[in-house]
């Protein structure tokens, strides 16, 4: 059964918008300007451009992620002994992740409430890197690497942490500045124990090899994936 939507606020107050989300590893960066906001609070997303799609992709939704803001993190609500399984839907078909709620249980909290609320929805994967590092992050309404929901929260998970192909992982701009850009590893990958991994693919590793396959638009090994990668809905059953 599909979790049921909370939208009460949490016990931790944001700590400001940060400038820019990175990983390290080739020393490339994504940055962007400030975030633009809706007068209703919400993120803009930048305006959409079609970009060619490779075969096993549709093409790209032109339909717009809500954007929506919270001032503080969610209350947990999840059950840490669950067990809870995402369906991440994108235009170049679906990844199952299982959630690890036991090792990493308000990170997990988050991404079901942002899911309930369909803030993943519309979204593009706005990062592809190719050399050193093997991720796809996503998770960003901005599409620019600045995006978040408004709140931040703490790392969990990291003692001992590695980034084998198939994890799900917290991307992030510094220690304790979560929100809801996260990163899905393709390919083994040599990361200090920074990001908190909260999941691992169980279905659809080949769907992130395939858009790896295709390369960075720009010809360089960071950077927007060739093609673009939507994230139709993203949806998180318990059990």
């Amino acid at each position: 059964m599909s979790i049921g939507t909370r939208a009460r606020a949490g016990v931790e107050k944001r700590r400001g918008n940060p400038m820019r989300r990175m990983l390290p590893g080739l020393g490339l960066l994504i940055a962007g300007a400030a975030l633009t906001l809706h007068a209703a609070g919400g993120v803009a997303a930048q305006p959409w451009q079609a970009h060619r799609s490779p075969a096993g992709c549709a093409p790209a939704s032109a339909d717009a992620p809500n954007g929506k803001q919270w001032p503080f993190e969610p209350w947990q609500t999840i059950d840490p002994a669950a067990g809870y399984t995402a369906s991440l839907e994108t235009n170049c078909g679906t990844v199952t992740v299982a959630l690890d709620a036991a090792r990493a249980p308000r990170t997990v909290n988050s991404f079901v409430f942002l899911s309930d609320q369909q803030y993943f929805d519309h979204t593009r994967c706005h990062r592809l890197t190719t050399q050193g590092i093997f991720v796809l992050q996503c998770g960003d309404p901005s599409a620019l690497g600045t995006g978040g929901p408004g709140y931040r929260f703490p790392d969990e998970n990291l003692a001992g942490a590695t980034y084998p192909a198939g994890t799900l992982a917290m991307a992030n701009a510094g220690p304790g500045t979560n929100g809801s850009q996260f990163f899905l590893v393709y390919r083994d990958s040599q990361l200090p124990p920074n990001y908190t991994p909260f999941g691992r693919v169980v279905d659809g590793l080949g769907v992130l090899t395939g858009i790896a396959a295709a390369g960075v638009r720009d010809g360089s090994g960071d950077g927007a994936p060739t093609d673009d990668v939507v994230l139709n809905s993203v949806r998180v059953a318990r059990g």
